[in-house]
């Protein structure tokens, strides 16, 4: 199942990859570019824009799981792996947004709505906040867990078809800072009778 939710979102990538480049083609006048409008930067391509504008709402939606979690996660252990990842994310969500903007892209959340792997939506926060204790504990972890996983391949896959050099320098530090996050996971599993509350699967799977 993950394997198959992981291939998903790589395609949804490539998708909005490719309605972008078309857009771009479709916007260029048969007879030469219009005096008016600034071309895109040569050093950015489609990968780039679909990435950004996956990232930020995946950020987004992961940060205010992980609000809730200061209040309501119920060992001292998980309410402090919660609030160490909620400050990465913020950073990282920061610094994509101003990459977002160096780029001239809209600040539009293109996937409001959307059902994605990885993505915590509105019906997760919804659960999140009608949870409690245990049953809290196991969305907070599961939710986390898919996301760190996901956007890392996503991001995986940027490094090596993105156009800008930025952003694929970005796309490899997250790609190294979920790894340490999902490492800092596994670490937590490891007292999991404490802080990790069953049938949460601990990972076992990811590449570090």
């Amino acid at each position: 199942m993950a394997a198959l939710r992981t291939a998903a979102l790589l395609l949804l990538l490539a998708l909005l990859t490719a309605c972008t480049g078309e857009g771009d083609r479709r916007s260029d006048p048969v007879s030469g570019p219009s005096p008016t409008t600034a071309p895109p930067a040569p050093s950015t391509n489609p990968t780039d824009a679909a990435w950004v504008q996956l990232m930020i709402p995946m950020d987004e939606q992961a940060l205010a799981l992980l609000d809730l979690a200061a209040g309501k996660a119920t060992t001292p252990g998980l309410r402090s792996w919660a609030a160490g990842l909620r400050t990465g994310q913020a950073g990282e969500l920061a610094g994509l947004r101003g990459l977002r903007d160096r780029m001239g892209l809209p600040d539009t959340d293109l996937h409001k709505g959307h059902d994605m792997p990885g993505m915590v939506t509105a019906g997760d926060l919804d659960r999140a906040r009608a949870a409690r204790g245990a049953s809290f504990d196991r969305l907070l972890v599961t939710q986390i867990h898919d996301h760190l996983r996901q956007s890392e391949q996503v991001s995986r896959s940027e490094t090596s078809a993105g156009g800008s050099s930025e952003a694929r320098s970005r796309a490899r530090a997250l790609v190294a800072a979920r790894g340490e996050q999902l490492t800092a996971l596994t670490e937590l599993c490891a007292g999991r009778a404490a802080d990790v509350p069953e049938p949460f699967a601990c990972p076992s799977d990811h590449p570090v």
